[in-house]
């Protein structure tokens, strides 16, 4: 079973809302990104989303724009990520890692190689943000290596591309919370929780919630109505001051625990 489909069995099992930190490839630095992703998980991330960096990342605002700058500044790519990913697999065979990014790289790469090789390091799902749902090349490439192919909906998608994202969608579906880059602090968790509980009512597929969550509080409350929460600028935005693989790992974990506390203490109350 594809290590997506795995962890958010578990978590509905458990009566659990899954934790989501992206963080962007080579961000803080080269030597820091297999340590961080194991800090990443031991500080409760039930999934991990792993940016790739990008020139022109349009969905991004300042924050992941800044990380993309930065890695790709020190030359970072999908070669050096893979490898990364295939460390971190040496001792973590568990949890669940998305590549999320952008259609160039795959193109420059290959989509068939791309595929190929994600799989061998250990990658599970791949969202790449501009990539349109017909595109039938790069579907055909992951969904022949057993990649889940994510997608993102957003509050001004139709009715019809909504249909077709749920029908199309593995792993999970990714909500935009409100339409905009990320970093923004727009969120209005009515208008959330009402189109997250369509989008529930038309696919088993579960809804990871991101854009706009930035601490335990909006996290707490995008849970009550999400199988998972994803959060990503305000982590980066924080990684980015951590001069030492040390600190980064400090970092993340000192960040992470009171989301992960809080949305378990959700959990608990909701049983109750």
């Amino acid at each position: 079973m594809n290590r997506i489909d795995a962890r958010f069995a578990e978590l509905k099992s458990a009566g659990r809302t899954g934790l989501i930190p992206f963080v962007t490839a080579g961000d803080p630095s080269a030597a820091a990104m297999v340590p961080l992703l194991h800090a990443l998980v031991g500080s409760g991330a039930d999934l991990i989303e792993l940016g790739v960096p990008f020139s022109d990342p349009m969905a991004d605002g300042p924050v992941i724009q800044h990380a993309n700058e930065r890695a790709l500044a020190k030359g970072v790519g999908l070669v050096q990520i893979f490898g990364w990913i295939g460390e971190f697999r040496k001792t973590d065979s568990k949890t669940p890692v998305v590549l999320m990014g952008y259609l160039n790289p795959v193109e420059i790469y290959g989509y068939t190689r791309f595929a190929r090789d994600a799989v061998a390091a250990g990658v599970d799902g791949v969202l790449l943000v501009d990539c349109p749902l017909e595109e039938a090349q790069t579907a055909q490439a992951l969904d022949a290596a057993g990649l889940r192919r994510i997608y993102l909906s957003a509050p001004t998608t139709s009715e019809s591309r909504l249909a077709a994202l749920c029908e199309a969608a593995r792993g999970f579906l990714y909500y935009v919370s409100f339409a905009g880059i990320t970093g923004a602090n727009r969120l209005s968790l009515d208008a959330v929780g009402e189109r997250v509980l369509k989008i529930k009512s038309r696919t088993a597929t579960p809804v990871a919630v991101g854009f706009g969550v930035r601490d335990a509080e909006s996290a707490a409350a995008i849970a009550r109505f999400a199988e998972a929460v994803v959060i990503g600028s305000a982590l980066v935005e924080r990684l980015a001051a951590a001069d030492s693989v040390e600190a980064a790992c400090a970092t993340a974990r000192e960040f992470l625990a009171p989301i992960r506390a809080a949305l378990d203490a959700g959990a608990r109350a909701h049983a109750a």
